[in-house]
């Protein structure tokens, strides 16, 4: 690495590369001079083995694009070196935030600080950031990168900034998913939220249940090409599906957690349970119980029922979900559970009797609650639609505000936590435009612009009460999203709005200077295989 001077008119190409990184950080300072990386640079990473595992992926993300090398090494075991310095600084005692990170680019070197491991990878991705904007090829052929000195303090606004991936409607790989998350870490959004089961499949194989991926991962896909195109080794349709098996799920918790990111399940409950009931029809009410999984979309009546023996298996299946995933949160559902089959139910209006609860909505929320004590008793907290509001919501819940903000706002008022995850601007399932060459998807369209306008703030909240308000996230429905490509196209870059939306504070958030940093982002995105849509930047 040498240090160069700042040539007349290369403060528009610095300010560039600063704008181009996502999301923005919360103070930039620019100063004269800039910095070349080359081939062979060595990061030095103190603070122990976090400190260089974040070193080493940078480095990595480095060779990937723009095919920089780096080694690292400890700071701690080899004197100063001369010259400049690239250096990955963890220290407890830093006065940095929570998630944070100081950014400093000098004469003298880069210096990169945190004071947690979160923050010293965040910092790590503005860097990258900055090195694929400012990134040149030689006459040589070989990579050259050109840093502006620079001085940024950055830290998140919110905690929670997700995304939620419905592999329940349509599967996807692993070797998908892990991309996905990469794709994420580059972003700074630190929860995938993991739809993994509903009325159309469950994904997640349970130990002590396997007939519920058995028979509950796989169906006949809708339409008629699947009749016309029969197994020849049976005679009947093609099945569609696939399950994810507890081995693969570790792998994949551990890889997210490699990049700070947790995974939170969902198990949905006790509504959109045709899959589970199809494979355990003793769990059910119906008089007829679901015979295969189904493969229309929409809100099915198949609730579970309220036996002590229902409790008992979702309690065995919530035992081994905490045991594939480490973190706090445990999503449930709680949506749309329509109580046809609770109103016609003796047995159910019986036990309703015996609990002494009014109405259905009621016993929902009896079920909600009974379940949220158990996840708080083995140190979790569930996590929920906002529906789970409506009968009476479990000590500690956390509130996932889908129908417009006016959950998060009960929520906080009545002192839980809440996550904002509004429709329609949020679900990106809907179409990002008109075109023809757009991806299937539902009629109504959310565009880049939308997304990024969404309003994280809240009316009629106290700051007490605000600060209850924890996060963000954008969810991908897969109903009419078959295919792995079709994912990241409606995903992205509308999850870099989300990123933004989660991180920049509302003052400082501007579309048309997000679209600006988006154009050289794109191009890294195409470098390491992220075909996101281009929707935003067509005629």
């Amino acid at each position: 690495m040498r240090l160069v001077a700042n040539p007349a008119g290369w403060r528009a190409h610095w300010a560039l590369a600063l704008v181009a990184i996502i999301p923005a950080p919360q103070s930039v300072v620019e100063t004269a001079g800039s910095v070349e990386l080359h081939d062979g640079f060595v990061i030095e990473a103190g603070g122990g083995h976090d400190s260089q595992q974040v070193a080493a992926q940078f480095a990595a993300r480095l060779a990937a694009h723009p095919g920089l090398a780096a080694s690292v090494r400890a700071t701690s075991r080899h004197p100063r070196s001369a010259g400049v310095r690239v250096r990955f600084e963890l220290r407890a005692s830093s006065n940095v935030p929570t998630e944070g990170y100081r950014l400093v680019v000098a004469r003298d070197g880069v210096t990169l600080e945190a004071a947690d491991v979160a923050g010293l990878r965040h910092g790590a991705v503005s860097l990258w950031q900055l090195a694929a904007a400012g990134s040149k090829q030689e006459t040589s052929g070989a990579a050259v990168v050109h840093l502006p000195t620079v001085r940024i303090e950055d830290a998140p606004e919110f905690r929670w900034r997700g995304l939620m991936l419905d592999s329940a409607r349509h599967y996807q790989s692993p070797e998908f998913i892990e991309r996905y998350l990469d794709w994420m870490a580059m972003h700074k959004l630190n929860v995938l939220h993991w739809h993994l089961t509903d009325d159309q499949a469950w994904r997640l194989e349970i130990k002590r249940y396997p007939r519920l991926t058995q028979v509950g991962a796989w169906r006949v896909p809708a339409g008629r090409a699947a009749q016309r195109d029969p197994d020849p080794a049976t005679g009947r349709p093609r099945l569609h599906g696939g399950f994810y098996t507890q081995d693969t799920v570790r792998r994949l918790v551990r890889y997210a957690a490699d990049r700070g990111i947790t995974i939170v399940p969902e198990i949905e409950m006790p509504g959109h349970a045709t899959a589970a009931v199809a494979a355990h029809p003793e769990l059910g009410l119906g008089a007829v119980a679901p015979g295969a999984v189904p493969a229309d979309w929409g809100i099915y009546p198949n609730l579970f029922n309220v036996e002590e023996s229902t409790f008992a298996f979702l309690e065995n299946v919530l035992r081994e979900v905490m045991g594939l995933f480490p973190g706090t949160y445990v999503h449930v559902g709680g949506d749309e559970a329509v109580k046809d089959q609770w109103r016609a139910s003796p047995r159910v209006q019986a036990r309703m009797r015996e609990l002494g609860l009014r109405d259905e909505a009621a016993l929902q929320g009896w079920f909600v609650q009974r379940i949220g004590r158990f996840l708080e008793s083995n140190g979790r907290r569930l996590v929920g639609w906002d529906e789970i509001l409506e009968g009476g919501i479990a000590t500690g819940a956390t509130v996932m505000s889908w129908r417009g903000v006016d959950g998060a706002r009960t929520a906080a008022q009545a002192g839980h936590d809440a996550v904002l995850a509004a429709w329609p601007l949020l679900y990106f399932d809907n179409r990002q435009g008109n075109a023809v060459s757009e991806p299937p998807g539902r009629g109504r369209v959310v565009t880049l612009r939308d997304v990024y306008e969404f309003d994280t703030r809240v009316s009629g909240l106290s700051d007490e009460q605000h600060r209850h308000l924890i996060g963000v996230q954008g969810n991908v429905w897969t109903e009419h999203v078959r295919t792995e490509e079709r994912v990241a196209w409606m995903t992205w870059p509308r999850a870099a709005a989300v990123a933004e939306l989660g991180w920049t504070a509302p003052a400082r958030r501007d579309y048309d200077d997000f679209h600006a940093r988006l154009a050289p982002a794109m191009r890294w995105y195409r470098a390491l295989g992220l075909r996101a849509a281009t929707t935003a930047f067509e005629v």
